[in-house]
């Protein structure tokens, strides 16, 4: 079974959710039988061909960005000479540029779609995106939602539902680092330990501004790590508050963020828009047994995070709610490791690659044997 990822970027480039939802299911697809390729645009695009573990990467040059849009005057040739060799082509979604695609190449392969998120910052070009958006997720034969939460608050999943299934996300402990003490002592020694995560990509939509907020005269530390567009802004507010209590580690390796995960107290996540649709740090962070603060979206973050057991769910926007999450976690260890050892569980029975892996591997089986019917 040979499929096809498309995306808008992918490993090396960027470090994202998407980008790591898309390594995942091409691992753990593998012991199914699947072969992955992944189709991806990059601002240099050297080498062309990268093989990795979880699949073989083809990048094509990007040549424009429109509204978070990225295009690529490559990509329909690339695009069409890979479907050639593909039985099942996997979008990822938003990226209004592979709707184009798709039907530009005229792809005669049957197409699943994962919906990661509702357009929510490039509202204003929706109107002229939706009919072209509406085309393409009624030519795919299935779309695929990462939360039964989502499935349930989106307007445009809400008029599909008969084909949409939910698949959650789900990793392979496995497929991290094996961070050793050495590691340990020297994260421990650069950052120490007990203080409150971020970890991510710094875009708008996450929302770290109000960490900065809710850090002002804290008796605690906070870790960002992660870069962005978001970076230079963050580190002006940073600098504004008198923040000595925020430490920004830039971008970190798998290895480093692994340990950060070991060494904290718990996970803030702050995303308070509906383009944060699941939240795969959170699952990382359930995979080392810690606990979770995030936002109450109507998404898949309260899927994940449950409140009052794995974690504490707070009002979205507001500096003063996160606050009183981390100062009761921050007061309570206690509390703390045992909301992480339940995220630990839940993340065992619900969140593994294992069961993702073959969840997917029965869609890709399905849309095969259907087009093989219908092509006899």
């Amino acid at each position: 079974m040979r499929v096809l990822h498309a995306y808008r970027t992918y490993f090396p480039d960027t470090q994202g959710g998407v980008e790591e939802t898309i390594r995942q299911i091409c691992l753990n697809t593998q012991p199914c039988g699947v072969q992955s390729r992944v189709l991806a645009l990059s601002p240099d695009a050297q080498p062309a061909t990268l093989e990795r573990e979880e699949a073989e990467v083809h990048r094509v040059r990007r040549h424009a960005e429109v509204a978070s849009c990225t295009m690529s005057l490559a990509a329909p040739a690339a695009m069409r000479r890979m479907v050639r060799m593909t039985d099942v082509v996997h979008y990822h979604f938003p990226w209004p540029f592979a709707d184009m695609l798709h039907f530009g190449v005229g792809v005669q392969r049957p197409a699943v779609l994962t919906y990661h998120s509702d357009i929510v910052r490039q509202r204003l070009l929706e109107p002229v995106y939706r009919p072209l958006m509406n085309r393409f997720l009624g030519a795919v034969e299935r779309i695929v939602c990462t939360s039964p939460h989502y499935l349930a608050s989106s307007p445009v999943l809400a008029r599909l539902k008969g084909k949409v299934d939910v698949i959650p996300i789900g990793l392979t402990p496995s497929s991290y680092p094996d961070v050793d003490e050495d590691c340990l002592a020297a994260t421990r020694a650069q950052f120490g330990s007990g203080f409150f995560l971020y970890v991510g990509v710094l875009r708008y939509y996450k929302s770290v501004h109000v960490l900065l907020d809710a850090m002002q005269g804290a008796p605690f530390r906070a870790v960002v790590a992660g870069e962005g567009p978001e970076g230079p802004a963050l580190r002006r507010q940073a600098t504004r508050l008198g923040l000595d209590n925020v430490t920004f580690a830039g971008r970190v390796s798998d290895e480093t963020k692994v340990a950060l995960l070991r060494l904290c107290r718990a996970l803030v996540f702050p995303s308070a828009m509906r383009s944060e649709a699941f939240g795969v740090t959170l699952l990382e962070a359930a995979m080392q047994g810690r606990p979770m603060i995030s936002t109450e979206q109507g998404t898949g973050t309260s899927y994940v995070n449950l409140h009052g057991k794995t974690g504490l769910v707070v009002t979205p926007g507001s500096p003063p709610a996160l606050r009183e999450a981390m100062d009761r976690l921050h007061a309570d260890p206690a509390t703390a490791r045992a909301m992480g050892a339940r995220a630990r569980r839940r993340f065992d029975q619900e969140f593994t690659g294992e069961m993702m892996g073959e969840r997917y591997a029965r869609v890709y089986r399905e849309l095969a044997s259907r087009q093989a019917r219908l092509a006899g």
